[in-house]
């Protein structure tokens, strides 16, 4: 659900999502296919006001929990913020941080690239930087990295793994002789992209039974895995519930998902210098572990991302 208040939004606002959610897949399992969130409008293109630093985040719960973070650290230091949670995929938040109705959003450094430029192959997180701020819009820019880093994956599930004899070292490589047999699902942005179905075949020679378009590593995919509606999907390395279902994630041998560590992406001249400090020190204190404790807390023991990112940045001296 989308908010434009500038106050903190509604502790409860998860209730209504997951009835949607579970409506949603209610229809996926009887083999309909289901359309995000579109409550609210945040695509209006309206310009945010003076001094205010509007935060967005992409349509998966790790993006909204990732605004919560940087949000929350900006207001402990006085700084007014208001969100645009769950907008949509890059496709979308990038265009809306480009004209003005969004100040910043948590972004993913290896996968804005390919997006950006899909022929980059950089070998180090700062090659990754340097390569993203060539073909960034002169209007934007990049703040420092964290060491947190959440890659998309091809994952299978507990009965393709057992049939297949696919372990955690085994690599995407082994899928080639029988990803013909299988259905692979994701967002329907992954069906398109290099760091997706495109790369997959060009990069590793797969081609699949078929593709079904689910949500961006959300509930969707999750449950269509478990159902074996899906036998592989493109889950988040950092999901909580690859452990939990005992998925089996494949190694990506060959580098495909590239570099995926957290990292600000502003418009430039509107933070203060004390705006960027504080964003940074987020980014910096943030670590992969982290992000998967957090992660947990929030998709796997069901508590609001708003109480979970105060009461990290409280632990870690930031609030």
């Amino acid at each position: 659900m989308t908010f434009f208040a500038k106050n903190p939004r509604p502790l409860k606002r998860r209730a209504g999502v997951t009835a949607l959610v579970l409506a949603a897949t209610a229809a996926l399992l009887a083999g309909c296919s289901s359309s995000g969130d579109s409550s609210g409008n945040p695509l209006t293109g309206k310009k945010s006001s003076g001094g205010t630093v509007v935060v967005g985040s992409n349509n998966f719960p790790e993006s909204t929990l990732l605004a919560d973070l940087y949000g929350e650290a900006l207001k402990a230091k006085g700084i007014e913020v208001t969100y645009k949670p769950n907008i949509g995929s890059r496709e979308t938040t990038y265009g809306l941080i480009k004209n003005g109705s969004l100040t910043m959003l948590p972004e993913y450094n290896g996968a804005l690239l390919a997006y950006l430029d899909k022929k980059a192959a950089p070998k180090s997180v700062a090659e990754t930087t340097a390569a993203i701020t060539q073909h960034l819009d002169p209007g934007l820019t990049l703040l420092e990295p964290s060491p947190a880093e959440d890659k998309d994956s091809v994952t299978v599930n507990q009965q393709t793994a057992q049939k297949y004899h696919l372990t955690a070292a085994s690599s995407i490589e082994d899928l080639k002789d029988v990803a013909k047999d299988l259905v692979i699902g994701g967002s329907p942005e992954f069906q398109t992209r290099q760091q997706g179905l495109v790369g997959l075949e060009s990069v590793y020679g797969l081609r699949f039974k078929s593709f079904k378009a689910l949500d961006a590593g959300g509930p969707l995919t999750q449950t269509a895995l478990q159902k074996n509606v899906v036998q592989v999907a493109d889950l988040f390395t950092t999901d909580p519930t690859i452990a939990e279902e005992k998925f089996v994630t494949l190694r990506d041998t060959k580098n495909l998902f590239g570099f995926q560590n957290v990292q600000p992406l502003v418009r430039k001249g509107a933070l203060s210098q004390q705006g960027v400090d504080v964003l940074d020190a987020v980014s910096a204190r943030l670590d992969t572990a982290t992000l998967l404790d957090l992660n947990k807390q929030v998709q796997l023991q069901k508590k609001d991302p708003l109480q979970v990112a105060r009461a990290w940045l409280k632990s870690a001296g930031l609030s």
